[in-house]
């Protein structure tokens, strides 16, 4: 059977639907971006698919397609839910179970006959809703994979007849067709209460954000998180931390972590570290109660002889002054007597990392000077990774990787990732990389294949990964029983017998190399400085197209039927 992918994007979700049916027997996948409705009937009808499928779609698809391909949209709602802004509902109502439905494409749009469903407790909590984004990429992905699954089987059926809408159940109650969510009913008054602050501004992340005003500018709010207590006047912003800015509610103080100018006179904007927006504040202590956690993008705790350095930077993305804490952060964990040490991306769940911060760089001054600086910053976390002497340093992918970010975790001598999660193992923005990939990847995968990764520029979900050598272990999909399974995985190494035998191997392994570590940086650094600072690969532009989102063709390695 042969699946065309019709989505807007190659984003998560449809990256790990590529991944899921690449791997289903007797299944051909391909991709086309949405672009006319002229172009977008021409593509389908070039490739002749038995099925399409839209896991991401946000134009409206042709009729010229739908009437004659089966065209199966997946909805990031349950059964009867309707409209473009389904999960910004969901977050803003704080309904207690959602779901995702696989529906046929008609002329109305999502009244088509059903084909699937699931639905699921939505997770977070009052005080702490889950961001849209980390809700689509994680229960909403999961059950996206599992309709599309369900999809293909019955879509090999010729007795299947999928469910008209209006005579199908409706496991969550009140579902219905519901409007664009517009600013006016995003908007909120810093008078309010810091939970529905809260709520609004993970209803909004990624996109659109919350307008607002701030410091008296206007600005698009993402990436909120409680606050401490501390005596603010409602909007009043009462200084910053690791980019974050702290600011008063009608009951309460919240941090806002990115924050993106509006536009004027035409000229776009992006989105950026708060506090590089507003601009001169002070630095504030943690303020972390027993009662009450704060703002802490990396925290160390310890176990017994496990000790756990935890990350989590917003959409993946590694700055500079990021990379040099979490250096820091490694180097004190490594300083501790214990056996093994946890690096674990992604546990609130976000993405483990994507490389280096790329609004940072197009944002500054001189962005090649500030990508040099940031590239240096995040080999000194990979060489902490690497070089951890004392410790078993296992790597736990707990969110999505890409890139440089996928490399910064090849150096550990476990590397850990919960199932579903996918890997972006290449670099394909006009850089020739970093992060000790020329010496982590062949060690893991040998030299053949490493060449191939890099060179198809295809993802690879955790079980692919696995096969091929990038990851020695995949635990379970759900987050809360992940956290239990990398607790019982790194008890196990810090067992004594197998914590030294794990460390004699890898100071054997330092000692034999033929070359030291700093061969292979300098190399990749020489690569990367002409990149930068020569641009010989079109890096500027190719930045400058991702942080304004500008929109280009199918890339042709996803054209094929693979």
């Amino acid at each position: 059977m042969n699946v065309l992918l019709l989505v807007s994007a190659f984003n998560g979700l449809t990256q790990r639907v590529w991944c899921t049916l690449r791997s289903t027997p007797d299944v051909r996948v391909s991709v086309a971006l949405a672009e006319t409705a002229g172009a977008t009937t021409e593509t389908v009808r070039s490739r002749q698919p038995d099925l399409v499928i839209c896991p991401f779609l946000k134009e409206r698809i042709p009729a010229e397609v739908w009437s004659h391909y089966r065209t199966i949209i997946i909805h990031p709602g349950p059964v009867g839910d309707r409209g473009p802004s389904s999960l910004d509902h969901a977050i803003s109502d704080a309904v207690p179970v959602w779901g995702v439905t696989a529906l046929q494409a008609v002329e109305e749009m999502d009244a088509g006959p059903i084909w699937a469903t699931r639905t699921f407790a939505m997770p977070g909590r009052p005080s702490a809703p889950l961001a849209k984004s980390v809700l689509y990429n994680g229960p909403v992905a999961d059950a996206a994979v599992e309709c599309v699954l369900e999809v293909v089987e019955k879509a090999k059926d010729p007795l299947f007849h999928p469910v008209p809408l209006a005579a199908a159940p409706r496991e969550v109650p009140g579902t219905r067709l519901r409007p664009l969510l517009r600013q006016a009913e995003r908007s909120f008054s810093w008078t309010d209460g810091r939970e529905k602050i809260l709520r609004r501004v993970a209803a909004a992340d990624g996109a659109p954000g919350v307008l607002t005003t701030l410091g008296g500018s206007q600005v698009y709010a993402y990436d909120a998180h409680p606050g401490p207590a501390l005596d603010l006047a409602p909007g009043q912003v009462g200084g910053a931390r690791h980019g974050a800015v702290l600011v008063g509610t009608g009951n309460g103080n919240i941090w806002i972590g990115h924050l993106r100018r509006r536009p004027t006179g035409g000229t776009p904007t992006i989105k950026l570290p708060a506090a590089q927006v507003l601009g001169d504040l002070p630095e504030l202590p943690d303020r972390a109660t027993a009662g009450e956690a704060d703002y802490r993008p990396i925290r160390y705790w310890r176990v017994g002889d496990v000790g756990h350095v935890e990350f989590d930077f917003y959409n993946g993305a590694m700055s500079t002054a990021q990379c040099r804490r979490l250096a820091d952060a490694l180097g004190n964990a490594a300083a501790q007597d214990t056996r093994v040490l946890v690096l674990h991306g992604g546990a609130q769940g976000g993405p483990f990392s994507n490389g280096v911060h790329l609004n940072v760089i197009e944002a500054a001054a001189n962005g090649a000077a500030e990508g040099w600086a940031n590239i240096r910053a995040i080999n000194a976390v990979c060489r902490a990774v690497v070089e951890c002497a004392h410790q078993v340093v296992i790597t736990a992918f707990s969110g999505n990787a890409g890139a440089g970010g996928v490399m910064l975790g090849l150096g550990a001598d476990v590397v850990a990732a919960r199932d579903g999660v996918v890997f972006n193992p290449c670099y394909d923005i006009g850089l020739y990389g970093s992060e000790l990939h020329t010496y982590t990847l062949p060690r893991r995968v040998g030299a053949e294949r490493a060449a191939r990764l890099l060179g198809e520029k295809l993802p690879v979900d955790a079980a692919q990964a696995k096969s091929l050598g990038l990851v020695d272990e995949v635990g379970p999909s759900e987050e809360e029983y992940f956290a239990g399974w990398l607790t019982d995985l790194a008890k196990r190494y810090a067992d004594p017998v197998t914590w030294r035998q794990v460390r004699s191997r890898k100071e054997r392994a330092l000692a034999e190399a033929d070359r030291p570590v700093d061969y292979y940086e300098i190399k990749e650094l020489a690569e990367m400085a002409a990149d930068l600072f020569d641009d010989r690969q079109g890096f500027a532009a190719a930045r400058g197209a991702f942080v304004y989102k500008t929109k280009s063709g199918t890339p042709k390695r996803l054209t094929g039927w693979a």
